[in-house]
């Protein structure tokens, strides 16, 4: 009893210390909770990103933004500022402007760059697609352009981009017609599905370093394997063209998700990044969110109906990046913007209306997806979770 008192005695007394000599506020080492995102991703050495958009990241009048995308992340995906229709909005005239204030952005905070995107069928200059409809630009032609453009865009910025998004969106739906996934879109129209490997090709030797990946959406689980299962043909398609020795490094998987959906579980995609990573691939999930239905008692702020929507939301942000921590070649996890105040989800699905789809409110509030992912990066770690493994450029 003497020894237990006697040890009483002295927790008591170390408390009373404790209590009249203060911690210094400078030595206190951060909490969980206060950590950024990019502090508890670099744990596992994992690039935590956002996509950025640049007219909102020169506003002035918006400083938070900026503030929450220099902080919170440490790689950034230009939103628009990199694709054909903002680079060369006339024929062999590049605006670089945009994109380079991105660059210098992230350089400042030294943060990695995801380039995105080279070849997509969407956001095209008017002059390339009218072009080819009235038919002054030829087959012969229309090859040459995407090579050229390609060449001068990586080219440009070598050495600043740590992963290109060579191609994206080639593969169909299937409720396309046919419901077979095919290649789709302009260049397939047009050039054949030889492009793909060209765009690879020309895309490391205009720059030997980068990594170079094919990016798609719906491609987060497998299906059924058959004809219609769009995740099982891009793997098929990327690993035929790894076979063939085209120098494509990765694949990225966008995660645009929708609470009103099924869904699967972090054990079915991270199925589909083991298969990416057994063809020597590293993977990534570039385009993450989660966006719900505007119903109107959301719209009214009925909390019966916002709140199960925000707990979905925060499950399909922590299965994607559960599945990526667990998979050591998952490189990178980028959401596609931050904050509802600049979500591209409202003025994209609007029947029905569509939001709440990013991991800030609008007004820069953190929603339960936050916490949700900044808990999933804190409580990860050996054996399940280790760190990175660093892809190296196939030449």
């Amino acid at each position: 009893m003497k020894r237990f008192l006697t040890v009483g005695t002295t927790v008591l007394v170390l408390a009373g210390v404790s209590n009249v000599v203060p911690v210094n506020a400078e030595e206190r080492h951060p909490t969980v909770a206060e950590q950024s995102l990019r502090a508890l991703a670099a744990r596992h050495g994992l690039a935590i990103g956002t996509a950025v958009d640049v007219d909102v990241l020169r506003d002035a009048s918006d400083p938070q933004y900026r503030a929450l995308a220099a902080s919170q992340f440490s790689s950034v995906t230009a939103e628009n500022a990199m694709k054909w229709e903002s680079l060369e909005p006339t024929r062999g005239t590049y605006n670089w402007g945009p994109a380079d204030e991105l660059i210098d952005f992230a350089r400042k905070n030294k943060q990695q760059v995801r380039g995105h995107v080279l070849v997509w069928q969407n956001q095209l200059p008017t002059w390339l697609t009218q072009g080819v409809g009235d038919g002054t630009i030829s087959k012969a032609q229309l090859r040459d352009i995407l090579r050229d453009h390609i060449t001068a865009v990586v080219k440009h910025f070598k050495g600043k981009i740590s992963q290109w998004d060579v191609v994206n969106e080639a593969a169909s739906d299937p409720w396309d017609t046919p419901s077979s996934i095919h290649l789709k879109g302009f260049w397939a129209q047009h050039l054949g599905p030889g492009y793909l490997a060209d765009a690879f090709r020309w895309a490391r030797a205009a720059d030997p370093n980068a990594l170079l990946f094919y990016n798609d959406y719906n491609i987060e689980a497998f299906g059924d394997r058959g004809a219609s299962d769009k995740t099982w043909y891009v793997y098929n398609m990327v690993r035929q063209l790894r076979a063939s020795g085209v120098p494509i490094d990765g694949v990225g998987s966008q995660g645009h998700l929708g609470t009103q959906y099924g869904n699967f579980d972090a054990f079915q995609a991270l199925e589909v990044l083991d298969a990416f990573s057994d063809l020597g691939l590293a993977t990534a999930f570039t385009e993450v969110d989660a966006r719900s239905q505007m119903t109107d008692g959301v719209r009214a702020g009925d909390s019966n109906e916002i709140n199960p929507r925000l707990q979905a939301s925060a499950s399909n942000y922590s299965v994607l990046l559960q599945a990526c921590l667990a998979n050591r070649h998952c490189l990178s996890y980028t959401v596609w913007g931050f904050t509802d105040r600049h979500s591209w989800v409202p003025g994209w699905f609007t029947d029905p209306p569509e939001g709440l789809a990013t991991l800030y409110d609008e007004s820069y509030r953190p929603k339960r997806a936050y916490n949700t992912v900044k808990a999933d990066l804190a409580f990860s770690g050996p054996p399940n979770v280790l760190p990175r493994i660093p892809q190296k450029p196939r030449r």
